[in-house]
């Protein structure tokens, strides 16, 4: 089977056209006109000639994910954005988008209060370093995808806010920081999506590392939603196999390439298209792994998440994790109480064989590491309790110890729990938010040895 389409995009100006060749309402056109003034708007030809079912678009996964929907905003207002519109003064339009923009939490988890590190007496932007053995960089040239999620909780990427961006734009800087910190086992490439870029761009950011041979950085991964939004990227893009022939090389060099695959929807795995991406990918030697939060409207069933890891593992990719919504965006919209997403996730995860339960979830990548919702249990006065545990954490000595909360049936994050000991958790301490660096490696070792004394 011959595999070729050529990548068009449509953007906020393109959506009359859309409307037209998919027989929108007038109504439906006006809303996702003006709510994509507020949520960037970017979809493709793939997205919508081969994912999208039209004749049911209005409950279609893929559609809600990549047009966003009157409901996203509070009614009050999406009603005052929609006045200022149609008043048509641009100077209090912009200055509204801003505030909501603001109101919808940019950047949650202190993603540029806390992560972002110093190095030499500079601050490194588009590096972060919030766990000890990974970094993540933004290459300046990766921020933009081959189409938005609504739900994406890196949309500021995507806005004209500049201070809200993160990216860096000499790769020699990242070359030195991973020398200097030898404590970086796995480097995360992310955006945006970095396989936006062409392979002469990302060889840019991948080679110097290869030819610096450090020794103490194992793994490279490279987060991208290509394989749900775009697959061509490995089939007929003109520069499809020197990005294939990029990965084999990670891999030839000892590094172990894992390709971080998102998808939301087993609908996404259908296509002949990603499936043929997919095994292009492994031949060169990298391992999928695959993640997705757990979305309302989207994948908030069992059913669909056991059948989404069984086809990822039957082609060949390994399910990684079940994210919680972040609190951040049209959270809204999407968010489940933890109770619920955990009861879905259980209810999965028993009903598919071993291969499947390398699946870790419900997680939320909070503000102080990804915290894991182990389940809830009864303590001897039949009190229900939440029992969580760090995955990762800012100081490694909190990983993969148990906590526990007070059941909160309606909570949807870690700011909505309350500790069952005490007035606050153990881990709400400041010392510990700072980007790696000495005097945070110094305050992990000063507590840890006060802990053993006492």
């Amino acid at each position: 089977m011959e595999f070729r389409k050529r990548y068009k995009a449509y953007l906020r100006k393109d959506i009359e056209k859309i409307a037209e060749e998919r027989n929108f309402p007038q109504e439906v056109i006006e809303e996702i006109k003006l709510l994509s003034l507020v949520f960037p708007f970017k979809t493709n030809n793939y997205v919508m000639d081969e994912l999208i079912d039209w004749e049911y678009y209005k409950s279609d996964p893929t559609f809600l994910i990549n047009f966003p929907q009157k409901e996203m905003l509070p009614p009050n207002v999406y009603n005052r954005l929609k006045d200022i519109y149609l008043k048509g003064n641009k100077e209090e339009l912009f200055r509204y988008i801003h505030q909501i923009h603001f109101e919808l939490n940019p950047h949650p988890a202190g993603q540029l209060q806390y992560n972002i590190p110093q190095f030499q007496g500079e601050i490194i932007e588009g590096i972060q370093h919030k766990y000890r053995e990974t970094a993540l960089v933004f290459p300046i040239q990766g921020q933009t995808c081959h189409a938005y999620c609504t739900f994406c909780f890196r949309w500021p990427q995507f806005i004209k806010e500049k201070e809200w961006k993160m990216c860096l734009r000499n790769p020699d800087k990242l070359v030195d920081y991973l020398q200097m910190h030898q404590e970086v086992q796995d480097l995360l490439i992310t955006g945006g999506d970095p396989m936006i870029m062409q392979a002469n761009v990302l060889r840019r950011y991948i080679d110097p590392i290869i030819e610096a041979d450090i020794k103490h950085l194992k793994r490279i991964r490279i987060g991208s939603k290509t394989l749900s939004y775009w697959p061509y990227r490995y089939l007929s893009d003109k520069d499809h196999e020197d990005i294939l022939d990029l990965f084999s090389e990670i891999v030839e060099n000892k590094k172990h390439l894992a390709f971080m695959a998102h998808f939301n929807h087993p609908n996404e795995l259908k296509t002949e298209a990603v499936k043929e991406a997919i095994k292009r990918i492994l031949k060169t030697g990298a391992v999928i792994r695959t993640q997705s939060p757990i979305l309302k409207h989207i994948n908030d069933s069992p059913e669909v998440w056991s059948e989404m890891w069984i086809k990822q593992v039957n082609l060949g990719m390994i399910p990684y994790y079940m994210f919680i919504a972040r609190d951040t965006g049209a959270r809204h919209f999407f968010e489940l109480p933890l109770f619920d997403a955990w009861k879905i996730y259980i209810k999965a995860y028993s009903s598919v064989s071993g291969l499947s339960r390398t699946v870790r979830g419900p997680v939320m990548s909070s503000l102080y590491g990804k915290i894991h919702v182990l389940g809830v249990n009864k303590l001897n006065n039949n009190e229900d309790v939440f029992v969580l545990r760090f995955i990762q954490a800012r100081n490694p000595n909190w990983v993969g110890k148990p906590f526990f909360a007070k059941f909160n049936k309606q909570a949807t994050w870690i700011d909505q729990l309350e500790p069952l000991f005490g007035d606050k958790f153990f881990f709400e301490k400041e010392k510990y938010l700072h980007a790696f660096e000495e005097d945070l490696e110094a305050a992990i070792v000063k507590d840890t040895v006060t802990e053993d004394e006492t």
